[in-house]
């Protein structure tokens, strides 16, 4: 196989792959290769921005959302076996989290059949959970379609590696084949990491706001039971 490469180079068939070798001490630069990597790269970058934006923002509010007094419930259950309904709602709108809400609905509810109670609670829970979830279907495309944008780049770039080398004739010169190749390689691997981040980042949150999920359950277990309790 050597030997065929060399006289296919003497032949001047090939190019002389020395005269593309790096020089010693170059530094890989990433700025530099991300603007190799074409017009795909600035899409990229821009869905990159909302994905970014879009988790910071939803990772505060659930956090906020999962934040809630210990003695929360134990507070309510004392209002309504006082009779103190309006200080019950009062509490819930001081907490002011999906629980104390979907707990406030339930309050303002009572004295109706507990099935329209349990169903009041349920829809602002389900009116909650949306609130969290908000802006999720727009990571989660970003997480499928970014690979997808950077493979884009990929064959974009190869189609421009070959019509170069397609148009350079019998004088096949391997500098002029880099561009393309470049930007093949550069745009698949940007959006490899802006999809995997968004991955990442959607199934983050979607744990979290299970987890928040699983926390008003609780809170509506524990407010029906209070409800179901025999009167002392």
């Amino acid at each position: 196989m050597m030997s065929i490469l060399l006289s296919l180079q003497a032949a001047g068939q090939m190019p002389e792959f020395t005269d593309v070798i790096v020089p010693a001490g170059t530094e890989l630069d990433l700025i530099d290769l991300a603007v190799k990597g074409g017009w795909i790269m600035i899409v990229l970058l821009l869905m990159s921005l909302p994905a970014m934006y879009i988790f910071i923002q939803r990772m505060i509010i659930i956090r906020r959302a999962g934040k809630e007094d210990e003695n929360f419930m134990n507070r309510i259950k004392d209002y309504i076996h006082e009779g103190k309904l309006e200080s019950a709602l009062n509490l819930c709108r001081s907490i002011n989290t999906p629980s104390s809400r979907m707990i406030e609905k339930g309050i303002s509810r009572l004295g109706r059949p507990m099935n329209d109670v349990l169903a009041a609670i349920e829809n602002v829970g389900n009116l909650e959970v949306a609130k969290m979830e908000k802006g999720f279907p727009v990571i989660a495309t970003i997480a499928a379609g970014a690979p997808m944008v950077g493979f884009l780049g990929t064959v974009t770039g190869m189609i421009r590696a070959f019509f170069d080398m397609a148009t350079a004739g019998t004088e096949v010169d391997i500098t002029l084949l880099s561009g393309g190749i470049y930007e093949a390689l550069v745009t698949t691997v940007g959006g490899l990491v802006v999809g995997i981040l968004a991955l990442f980042a959607y199934n983050y949150l979607v744990a979290q706001v299970d987890n928040v999920v699983n926390q008003m359950e609780a809170r509506t277990m524990e407010f029906m039971d209070l409800l179901n309790e025999p009167a002392s």
